[in-house]
């Protein structure tokens, strides 16, 4: 049965009235067959709702959506096996008694917070009509490719400034695998310098996910925190009845003692309706910064940043990467799902020498 699936990326009403799109019309043709391809891994377009279901064996594991309701392109929701969403609702779909914090942290998404001195990283509907020329965009372009028998998405986008000024070329691939009652994303992102490009150092970045309460470290006092810009946003304490997330990273440290701390990697586990649960990000050994620093909250974002190196090291190294026009450099990072059980460093240690001779 052969589907033919057009994308094409219009102006719309978006989320809030906040975010716009790049008008550019392209066209994937995709051949599937009766016989599920082999990886398990199908994808369902929705033309409709500019996203596209991916579901490993029948079931949903999760979407790219490129609906423009948030400032680039996410994966939302996150699913384990079992079905328990791991990815925090707001502001995309919000639910019942989660943080309502930092509009921009949606799903699991890739950006920066200085890009030529544009703040990707922060941009969401809540930025003031007069506040909206100090941040950057990210326009999905193009479905490149998909591969069901790989498992893989490859897709293109564009990070550009508010004045229409293409900065950076993005070419994504998604790769998507399940192996027991672990599910895998692996995401390979080449960014392409369309003008030259500077990377100064900054705590946002680079890849994130904002996790569900249940993931959440329990905690029962307010909190305010900063963005690059020095906003201040409070984060209210909430009812901790079913919190108990906790984080442990490579080099031995657990808990919010993981924030600023260089590792190969980190997971992120807790209990979401009586079972364990767990996000493990693995950073690449060929990527910039390795080992990367974590931008890991107690309330629920969990965060690879290799590019803010004077942040974390209070100065004492400064990385401030910089791409000359014309120049691409690329970024590995592998996220595990796992539910079931506890996620052993044996495991762990098997999947990163799998991922790095990628």
């Amino acid at each position: 049965m052969i589907k033919r699936i057009v994308f094409c990326v219009i102006s719309v009403a978006l989320f809030f009235g906040s975010c716009k799109e790049k008008k550019e019309a392209k066209e994937v043709n995709v051949v599937g067959n009766e016989v599920a391809p082999s990886s398990g891994v199908t994808f369902i377009s929705d033309t409709a709702h500019k996203k596209i279901d991916v579901q490993i064996h029948g079931e949903h594991f999760t979407s790219y959506v490129y609906d423009g309701k948030t400032p680039k392109p996410i994966l939302f929701p996150v699913k384990t096996k079992s079905g328990k969403i791991v990815t925090r609702g707001f502001p995309y779909e919000p639910r019942p008694n989660e943080r309502v914090d930092h509009p921009h942290h949606a799903g699991l998404w890739f950006n920066y917070g200085d890009v030529n001195g544009l703040d990707f990283w922060n941009n969401s509907y809540a930025i003031p009509e007069e506040e909206k020329h100090k941040y950057g965009t990210i326009y999905h372009q193009e479905i490149v490719k998909i591969d069901e028998e790989k498992g893989a998405l490859t897709i293109k986008a564009m990070w550009q400034s508010p004045k229409d000024v293409n900065l950076l070329e993005e070419t994504t691939e998604f790769i998507f695998h399940e192996e027991g009652t672990t599910r895998f994303i692996d995401r390979i992102t080449t960014l392409k310098a369309l003008e030259d490009v500077s990377f100064k150092d900054n705590k946002e970045g680079m890849i994130g996910i904002r996790v569900a309460r249940e993931l959440e470290m329990p905690s029962d006092k307010p909190a305010m925190y900063t963005d690059a810009e020095g906003n201040l946003t409070e984060v209210k304490a909430l009812n901790n009845e079913g919190v108990n997330g906790n984080y442990f990273a490579s080099e031995g440290a657990t808990g919010n003692d993981v924030w600023g701390t260089r590792n190969k990697w980190v997971k992120l586990e807790g209990t979401m309706e009586n079972e364990t649960v767990s996000i493990t990000m693995i950073d690449h050994q060929k990527n910039v910064g390795y080992p990367t620093y974590w931008h890991a909250r107690g309330y629920g974002l969990f965060a690879a940043n290799p590019l803010g190196q004077a942040i974390f090291s209070n100065g004492e190294k400064t990385l401030d990467f910089k791409l000359v026009k014309g120049e691409s450099v690329t970024f590995k990072y592998r996220i595990m799902i796992h539910n079931g059980s506890t996620l052993s460093k044996s495991a762990i240690a098997e999947s990163v020498g799998d991922f790095n001779a990628l």
